[in-house]
């Protein structure tokens, strides 16, 4: 639809959630031809960030290859239900999301995606790199993806805006289709192809907390 070549939508949430429409949304782009992704939102004082990424893996967020399914997203920014860090030191914060990560590596062969903004990011893990091989999915609302978060050097998604018209969250890949295709099917992206505001591939995100 109107030049989304991705969908990337929520799976679950901490160890307690998992969304009703995740299988007709994830399902359906899929057979729509759209490259898909699944995500679970980060509740790190609910539970591991090993525990998190077990519970995502097990409904519906882990990688398939064929070209068709992004690795799984890791979303992680301000506590809808609390203290904006959830109350975790930077070091913790960093551990948890590191805990994650290579749960997930484990059970997967790859890397989540992370998404993020650089001002919670910053504020909450000291702007740690400990995701730094991470692929980013930044969230910078407005004409350009920055500032980045501390430890990454650019940015794989940008999603520039929280409304695109189709009721979606708005993101853009940064590179080309081939290079979508390419982080779908499991090789490393080398970075911003097609990039900025002019190039890029257009994708959204949906599916609230």
């Amino acid at each position: 639809g109107r030049g989304n070549r991705f969908a990337i939508v929520k799976a679950t949430e901490a160890t307690y959630y998992t969304s009703p429409d995740f299988a007709q949304q994830y399902n359906g782009s899929y057979a729509a031809g759209m490259i898909r992704g699944a995500y679970t939102f980060a509740v790190p004082n609910n539970s591991s960030g090993a525990a998190q990424a077990d519970y995502f893996v097990a409904h519906g967020g882990g990688w398939t290859a064929g070209g068709r399914t992004l690795p799984g997203m890791l979303d992680i920014e301000y506590n809808p239900y609390g203290a904006e860090c959830y109350g975790l030191t930077h070091a913790q914060m960093s551990n948890w999301v590191r805990s994650f990560d290579n749960e997930y590596h484990r059970l997967t062969g790859r890397m989540p995606i992370l998404y993020t903004n650089a001002s919670w990011w910053n504020a909450c893990t000291g702007g740690s790199a400990v995701a730094a091989q991470d692929p980013l999915d930044v969230a910078a609302w407005g004409p350009s993806p920055s500032p980045l978060p501390g430890g990454w050097g650019i940015e794989t998604i940008w999603q520039y805006t929280d409304s695109n018209g189709l009721g979606y969250d708005g993101d853009r890949f940064n590179g080309s289709l081939a290079g979508l295709k390419s982080l779908a099917a499991g090789h490393p992206v080398s970075g911003g192809t097609g990039g900025g505001t002019g190039g890029g591939t257009g994708g959204g995100t949906g599916g609230g907390t």
